[in-house]
């Protein structure tokens, strides 16, 4: 298939960039100007931003699919109303392109957009109650699930993929945060744990969660959602597995939630003020409260997805730590 990529140039879309094109597919991707391409597989690369609704139409005209990847993946931006100019505008460009080329879209949206959970694992059919968010992020992603889960039941070809808390090797920006925590762990960087670290997240490893992309374009049924996620763990476990294959002492500082979010509000003040992004907000705080415990289940019956087991991924991510002088 002849497949638009957006967002190919991130964290996550580089290696789904790879995996599609290992697939076979040829490749498209939009790309700004200011983009890092390094990394990313041969394929032809059209100038522009999601924002923009003509430049997708245009880039997306001759192709069979649209894989929407691109979103701002931020705690704290200068600007708060490009969460909704990124993450809903762009969602709605991507799908007036897709239905212009009678395109399918695969869209790439985040466990997040589903909402907190217990600590027993959700399942594809939990919709976020939009009653309540902890941040922009959290907001502009559910809103745009909801738009994504109206245009497949208008009968649109729409797959919605939902990756997990992604990890592994590759780019060190936001959306790789529990790879910066690792490395700043393993450098004692890390100043403690919010909160007792007994919530459940859904790990996912970066390499599988790309496959998942992949196999959801060839096989995912029109309509139809499917969690990419992982082993679902506690922050304690995933440092305890860190301190078995590292030697390095799992941390032992808990920063109460209350006075992180004090902290968090401060240093959100300061960013307002100055324009230099936080470390940490007390928005990122109400994340740390919940659990996010998702199954992929229905992917693994439908699509073939498979799951690398929390130790093993975190083995690999920490080779190429030391490999990239990263730790």
């Amino acid at each position: 298939m002849r497949v638009l990529l957006t967002g190919g140039t991130g964290f996550l879309g580089k290696h789904v960039a790879r995996a599609l094109s290992a697939a076979g597919h040829e490749l498209r991707l939009l790309a700004r100007a200011t983009s890092n391409p390094e990394g990313l597989p041969r394929g032809e690369i059209v100038p522009g931003d999601v924002t923009d609704a003509d430049a997708l139409l245009r880039a997306g005209s001759g192709c069979d699919a649209i894989v929407h990847m691109a979103g701002l993946v931020k705690s704290w931006v200068p600007d708060p109303e490009r969460f909704d100019a990124v993450n809903l505008g762009g969602f709605r460009n991507a799908l007036a392109a897709a239905r212009a080329a009678k395109a399918r879209l695969l869209y790439t949206s985040s466990f997040i957009a589903i909402g907190p959970t217990s600590e027993q694992p959700a399942d594809e059919s939990r919709v976020h109650a939009c009653d309540h968010f902890r941040n922009d992020y959290e907001r502009t992603k559910a809103l745009a699930d909801r738009i994504a889960c109206e245009a497949a039941a208008a009968g649109d070809d729409v797959v919605m993929v939902y990756p997990g808390v992604v990890y592994g090797p590759g780019e060190m920006t936001d959306a790789n945060l529990i790879v910066k925590m690792i490395a700043d762990h393993l450098h004692g960087r890390m100043p403690g744990i919010v909160g007792p670290g007994d919530r459940r997240w859904s790990y996912a490893y970066v390499e599988d969660v790309a496959q998942g992309h992949a196999l959801a374009l060839e096989r995912g049924a029109r309509g139809q959602r499917y969690f990419l996620c992982g082993e679902n763990a506690t922050l304690n476990e995933l440092f305890g597995k860190l301190q078995e294959l590292t030697g390095v002492k799992a941390p032992t500082r808990h920063i109460p939630y209350a006075a992180a979010t004090a902290l968090g509000g401060l240093m959100y003040l300061w960013a307002e003020l100055t324009g230099h992004p936080p470390q940490l907000t007390h928005r990122e705080v109400g994340v740390f409260r919940e659990h996010w415990a998702y199954s992929s289940a229905k992917a693994e019956r439908e699509l073939g997805y498979r799951v690398t087991p929390l130790l093993d991924g975190l083995r690999k991510t920490v080779e190429w730590l030391r490999q990239t002088g990263r730790a």
